[in-house]
């Protein structure tokens, strides 16, 4: 396998639609199955590996989700790029639902993975700066609202925040999550530079008007599923 640049989405990304000759491989790693099979295809002649996070038909919740094992099987496919593409809500309110975030750094104090279980590693997390200003350019040459940094908060999930702790993350960050500090800390100690394209689908529970519900952010994550498969398709034809 050579393909060197991995995307890992959530289950409304239809491969088949990006990607030519798409070929899939159920693999293992020492840390168990990955979330889904290892997909790969050519979009114009470059060769990419995609993996849905939460599995198909969104079968693993995010505080269920083997980011070990899905970090390994895109290391094994001699992945040496991936970008994250997720669902956040937004701690501010200059950052609207429907816009894009590309992170530049994050906060999370639960239950980080890691490959060093059984040894004295410490690496130092970061959002590949490179990798970074190349998403913010092809969001924005596709003419969406994209915000270049901010924080992102990861929590365990499955449950949404309480008021209470949204008012303590405003503090901290920008964004909130639940799969992206991990994913992001377990490819630096793989070596592989890592990035993430944010979805924003609502504002956080308590910092809008309307009815916070998940059926609101489902409805969200729809709407903003045909654009952000526009910013993968982008993506793979600029930086594969």
């Amino acid at each position: 396998m050579t393909a060197r640049l991995g995307i890992i989405t959530g289950s409304e990304m239809e491969i088949s639609r990006i990607l030519e000759g798409t070929r899939e491989e159920r693999v293992g790693t020492p840390f168990g199955d990955p979330s889904s099979a290892v997909q790969m295809g050519l979009i114009e002649g470059k060769e990419v590996v995609f993996l849905y996070r939460h599995g198909e038909g969104h079968r693993h919740p995010p505080h269920k989700v083997n980011h070990r094992a899905n970090i390994q099987a895109l290391s094994d496919a001699g992945v040496t790029r991936v970008i994250g593409a997720s669902s956040v809500g937004s701690l501010r309110q200059d950052i609207r639902p429907m816009d894009f975030v590309i992170p530049s750094d994050f906060v999370s104090f639960w239950n980080i993975p890691t490959f060093h279980d059984e040894e004295v590693v410490h690496v130092t997390p970061v959002l590949d700066p490179e990798l970074r200003r190349d998403l913010v350019t092809c969001i924005g040459d596709l003419g969406y609202t994209v915000h270049d940094g901010g924080v992102y908060v990861q929590t365990t999930g499955p449950r949404l925040e309480t008021k209470a702790e949204v008012n303590i993350f405003k503090e901290l960050g920008d964004l909130v999550g639940m799969t992206m500090a991990s994913e992001a800390t377990l490819a630096v100690e793989k070596g592989i530079a890592y990035a993430s394209i944010c979805c924003v689908d609502n504002y956080c529970h308590g910092l809008a008007d309307e009815v916070f519900s998940y059926d609101v952010i489902l409805g969200n994550q729809r709407r903003n599923a045909e654009r952000l498969f526009n910013i993968i398709t982008r993506v793979i034809e600029v930086l594969a």
